[in-house]
């Protein structure tokens, strides 16, 4: 009796060992000869409203099917560390969250189909680095993102049929051969099955590959169904894949009319970019600085090539900067940069120095030198605001009367700074007739052209690295200079972005020099060459107009003269008027009269002899009256 106490107690302590199973589920161990085994769970119950949480954690497959689950939280299956095989099919889920699937390291398939996903959380599938199997059969999923295809690299069954795929990405082919270039193979577990079939598929150059797989004979790829159609566009509708041409997808190329322009300030610049791509890409300029981009216009001239031009009207010192022109479509991305410059600076500009105006000492960095005047020009006011320039030491000076280029002198001191800085004062001075003899000489231009010019000069006293500056502007428009930066032992320097046909006044000013001995040259630039070659080719063309067309006018003024004359000749002999005075008439004759004919054919025609129109001609208009007598008399002749 004490024996089989002691049996039910130890049965009883070996059912509570077992891990429990959940109420509306079925768990089902596997064992095998050696004590091992593996446990099942099968959760079918319809009222089931959420995902069990109390399943045993040595399951290696859970089904969840045809319950009213509709969503799957976060982290549901994390303590199924051995969880190799998961099944929540034909349920009501439409969620899922991206850690759903958290801490299943060893899950090998994962099937999702029979129910109503629209989005994937694709980046949960790196929670399961040995997930081969993915069924999302029979869902409501309407896009795959391109960043799902690095999880995508591993899986052998992919399942996406039966839901509202349109298109893939252009580049999920790439991932399995033939088309990321690894060499097929024959071997049948290293094929990968793929099911695309009942989707609405848009065919275009983005599922090209996939087109061109389901043409395939023998592939590593295995499509489930090979009679995939095109619901669109209308052209391809009903069309079976097989039997459609579609051209691949092509990343953009982008090209620039150029790479870097330096043009004038207030000029107008037009920048070019041309793109190339498949499907035909979409064109954005942007500036590095973040700047608004404004006044572009693009068009599209056939498909697969696009232009688009960006504007720049009275350009400033802030557009300059680099431009970017960005090429987009499906297939990727590219761009090109156009750097743009102002070509020379605005100086500062200051009111001319007067002998009353009290100074302090400055810097001979800063000491402002009038440069010597143009003949018959006006002394321009400082009306503009001072703005940064590169020849921040060289500011706006007046200009002298037509008499003398060089000013008197420099402006006298007050007493109170005579007093406090007589010594430094006498030591300028003494540094200034030192340096007297010491400038540049034998200043010229050469080598004009239309928009360049070089100037040259030798320096006298100076040491070749001797700063200097060169300011140049359009003649008798001194408001806006141009500055360049040399120095004395280089010799000569090249004027960039001048005007055809324009004179210039350039100046050469040494640091240091006295006031108004900078020397200064006036030049021309050549006229532009293709416009008088566009008005002699003109000249050209006109006179062989003219060498063809007054013969033309010379012959109808003829012909003209000839028919007015003809018109006003003596009149025509007798002979010639009677020949064209008579006219000729066909006779009428009365027809004679049947018994069986039709009452309504009375008349009928019938040729004339000479005779007979001699006669008709004769007869005069009341002599020949119509006398009706009979059916059988002769009809009379009306002229």
């Amino acid at each position: 009796m004490h024996r089989l106490l002691y049996v039910h107690v130890f049965l009883c302590c070996l059912n509570m060992a077992h891990p429990f199973c959940p109420a509306q589920c079925t768990c089902v161990f596997h064992g095998r000869v050696d004590g091992a085994g593996s446990r099942s769970v099968l959760c079918n119950d319809p009222d089931m409203p959420d995902i069990p949480v109390n399943v045993p954690v040595d399951t290696v497959k859970l089904r969840v099917e045809k319950t009213a689950i509709r969503r799957i939280p976060t982290e549901a299956f994390y303590y199924l560390v051995d969880l190799r095989y998961l099944w929540i099919t034909y349920n009501s889920i439409n969620s899922v969250d991206t850690g759903s699937f958290y801490n299943l390291k060893v899950l090998h398939e994962l099937r999702l189909d029979g129910n109503m996903i629209s989005i994937f959380p694709w980046e949960s599938l790196k929670e399961m680095p040995k997930l081969r199997t993915l069924d999302l059969h029979n869902n409501r999923l309407t896009n795959v993102p391109t960043e799902a295809i690095p999880y995508l690299l591993n899986i052998t069954y992919l399942d996406l049929s039966s839901n509202k795929l349109a298109t893939l990405p252009s580049d999920l082919m790439d991932i399995w051969p033939p088309f990321n270039g690894a060499p097929i193979s024959t071997n049948a577990s290293q094929k990968v099955v793929l099911g695309v079939q009942d989707n609405p598929w848009f065919c275009d150059c983005k599922i090209s590959k996939l087109i061109e797989l389901s043409k395939m004979a023998d592939t590593p790829v295995v499509l489930m169904d090979l009679f995939l159609t095109c619901s669109g566009p209308e052209n391809l509708a009903g069309v079976l894949f097989q039997q459609a041409e579609l051209d691949n997808c092509v990343k953009p190329t982008v090209m620039t009319s150029a790479t870097k322009i330096t043009s004038s300030l207030g000029s107008n610049v037009l920048l070019r970019c041309d793109a190339t791509g498949l499907p035909t890409p979409t064109l954005v300029w942007a500036k590095t600085d973040g700047s608004p981009i404004n006044n572009t216009v693009q068009e599209s001239p056939g498909d697969g090539i696009r232009w688009s031009i960006m504007s720049l009207h009275g350009i400033l010192y802030k557009d300059a900067g680099n431009y970017s022109c960005k090429a987009k479509n499906v297939a990727g991305g590219a761009e090109a940069t156009i750097s743009v410059s102002i070509a020379g600076s605005i100086s500062t500009t200051i009111p001319p120095l007067s002998p009353t105006i009290v100074t302090g000492p400055t810097s001979q960095d800063t000491t402002p030198a009038p440069p010597t005047g143009t003949p018959n020009s006006p002394t321009i006011a400082p009306t503009a605001p001072p703005r940064t320039s590169t020849l921040s030491a060289v500011p706006k000076r007046p200009q002298t009367s037509p008499s003398t280029n060089v000013q008197k002198g420099p402006p006298k001191q007050g007493k109170g700074q005579q007093g406090g800085n007589g010594r430094k004062l006498a030591a300028d001075e003494k540094s200034k007739k030192s340096d007297a003899s010491k400038s540049v000489k034998d200043l010229k231009i050469v080598e004009e052209t239309v928009d360049t010019a070089v100037l040259l000069w030798k320096k006298e006293g100076l040491p070749n690295d001797a700063p200097l500056t060169v300011v140049y502007s359009p003649y008798g428009e001194e408001d806006i200079k141009r500055t360049l930066e040399t120095n004395a032992g280089s010799g000569k320097v090249l004027l960039e972005g001048l005007s055809s046909g324009m004179r210039y006044s350039v100046c050469l000013v040494a640091k240091g020099s006295a006031a108004g001995k900078d020397p200064c040259v006036d030049f021309y630039t050549l006229d532009n060459v293709e416009d008088g070659g566009q008005n002699q080719l003109f000249v050209i063309i006109s006179g062989i107009a003219c060498a063809l067309v007054l013969p033309l006018i010379a012959l109808l003024l003829y012909k003209i003269l000839a028919l007015y004359c003809k018109g006003h000749s003596p009149g025509l002999d007798e002979e010639e008027l009677e020949k064209e005075s008579y006219v000729k008439f066909e006779t009428i004759s009365m027809k004679q009269r049947a018994l069986n004919t039709h009452p309504t054919e009375l008349w009928a025609r019938r040729p004339t002899n000479d005779s007979e129109r001699m006669l008709l001609c004769s007869r005069s208009s009341i002599d020949s009256q119509m006398t009706y007598k009979s059916d059988s008399s002769r009809s009379e002749w009306l002229c």
